[in-house]
């Protein structure tokens, strides 16, 4: 949808090229990763991941380890990231 609008942007495939600790850490930008992590995931319900369990160093690292833990979708635009509805609103508008 941006790309017919004109708007550059840089995809990744996270599943092929997974992110780093550090690079989620980044893309965060101070966030908390609980924001990113995906609660409602077949696999998060499956390993019983509740919010407020897990210290935001062990969710970062679950989601660097297994991508599907990390909620979609998100984009990150100039300084903020959008996850989940904001992201489609930010595309739309």
């Amino acid at each position: 949808m941006l790309a017919r609008k004109g708007v550059p942007l840089r995809e990744r495939d996270f599943f092929t090229q997974r992110f780093t600790v550090e690079e989620l850490r980044a893309l965060l930008g101070g966030r908390s990763p609980s924001e990113l992590f995906s609660w409602k995931s077949v696999l998060a319900r499956q390993r019983g991941y509740q919010p407020g369990a897990l210290s935001d160093e062990a969710l970062l690292r679950l989601m660097a380890e297994e991508p599907t833990l990390i909620r979609r979708p998100f984009a990150r635009v100039g300084d903020r990231l959008l996850i989940g509805a904001e992201a489609v609103k930010g595309w739309e508008g």
